[in-house]
């Protein structure tokens, strides 16, 4: 069951499963999002589509009516491809922390929802994570997953593996391999066996490589579309993971094995 753990849901979900069953991946995990750079036709309807997303992965406040209608998206994938999604459920970057149970319920209650994220905290406040990571706890410990790329900083990335081991019941995904940040990851998730790795976004080959040699029970298969593609994403999994025991742990079992802990 190969997994595909970080793919934000497009505006044509059949199209992208149909791209994603030529990569192999059997089920793939949607993520919900506001911006939708694949519906750009022109240079400057995709420089306004980029600049939603600075604005998002920049912490830029999301109201509670916002990420309800970016669920929708998700809710509608989910429930039209059943066999092939699962899904996490995203949050208000302005609700209080009090209020974040009765938020998550109905997602988490439903089928399919199998965990948090993509959770986006402004560059240099990754603390403000915790919170959820609560309610992860008080749900059996269900993933959360994390931003990891810029303008995320390696401070960041050290209060990720600091929390980690706060909630140690808590598999705690760190998003596009840290980006810049790729091998500090790779050093803070060898103390922390419940931080992981996502491999989407890989800035180089030998980042994935790094990971998948020092943790391999901690990395997990991602495209991270639709800005990555995920039929490139399994090729850069196939060229860095020599291993064949190793690319099954990363495509198949590591995630298997989070969501039956």
């Amino acid at each position: 069951m190969v997994t595909d753990v970080h793919a934000h849901v497009t505006i044509d979900p059949a199209a992208q499963l149909a791209r994603a069953k030529q990569a192999g991946v059997d089920r793939t995990v949607l993520l919900s999002t506001r911006v939708h750079p694949e519906r750009a036709r022109t240079l400057d309807e995709v420089r306004a589509e980029f600049a939603r997303l600075t604005a998002v992965i920049g912490g830029a406040d999301a109201a509670a009516d916002e990420v309800r209608a970016a669920m929708d998206e998700v809710l509608r994938a989910l429930d039209a491809h059943p066999d092939t999604t699962l899904a996490f459920a995203s949050l208000p970057s302005l609700l209080p922390a009090e209020h974040l149970g009765e938020w998550f319920e109905p997602y988490l209650t439903r089928p399919g929802i199998v965990g948090i994220g993509e959770v986006t905290p402004p560059p240099g406040q990754a603390a403000r994570i915790e919170p959820v990571l609560s309610v992860s706890a008080d749900h059996g410990g269900i993933p959360v997953l994390v931003h990891g790329f810029a303008p995320n900083t390696l401070d960041d990335l050290r209060t990720y593996a600091a929390l980690s081991a706060r909630y140690p019941s808590v598999p705690l995904i760190v998003g596009a391999l840290g980006g810049f940040h790729a091998l500090d990851l790779v050093k803070l998730a060898a103390d922390r066996p419940n931080l992981h790795i996502d491999l989407s976004s890989a800035l180089q080959v030998f980042a994935v490589a790094a990971a998948a040699r020092e943790v391999p029970e901690q990395c997990l298969f991602g495209s991270n579309t639709p800005y990555g593609d995920v039929v490139a994403a399994r090729h850069t999994i196939e060229a860095a993971i020599a291993d064949p025991a190793v690319r099954t742990l990363v495509l198949e079992h590591n995630f298997q094995r989070i969501l039956l802990a």
